[in-house]
């Protein structure tokens, strides 16, 4: 059986729009956990020079403020018991990075590095030690 050429367009725009529905609709924590590895990934990238890395992170710093204000006066979190909104809330530093800075007076980066039990003395004293390859 042949199927006309208008209903098989009709159907497949159908499907995708119903994928490109269901797949925008993230919460304010999934936003704010993006943008918080966007910024991790900043600070690790290691093709980045100083100035670069400084202003990448500077131009993220007030969208991640928004968000992070977003999270903490979303009350549909509230009546959610997921082990990520657990997660997110039992570990301050971390979920709201740049608060936590801020109230800190520290930069993002050090509180980040001590929340993974990392420091920036620590990384200052460490040696390079070339991988053998054989």
């Amino acid at each position: 059986m042949k199927i006309p050429t208008k209903l098989l367009k009709t159907l497949i725009f159908g499907m995708g729009v119903f994928c490109i529905v269901n797949v925008a609709q993230a919460g304010t924590l999934e936003n704010l956990e993006r943008e918080r590895a966007f910024l991790i990934k900043t600070f690790l990238d290691p093709d980045l020079a100083t100035g670069a890395r400084l202003k990448k992170i500077e131009m993220s710093k007030p969208r991640l403020i928004d968000l992070e204000r977003m999270v903490l006066r979303d009350d549909s979190l509230t009546g959610r018991n997921t082990p990520v909104v657990r997660k997110a809330f039992s570990n301050y530093d971390l979920t709201f990075l740049i608060h936590a800075a801020a109230e800190k007076n520290r930069t993002p980066v050090d509180i980040w590095l001590e929340q993974v039990g990392l420091s920036t003395s620590q990384l200052l004293v460490a040696e390079v030690v070339p991988a053998i390859t054989d």
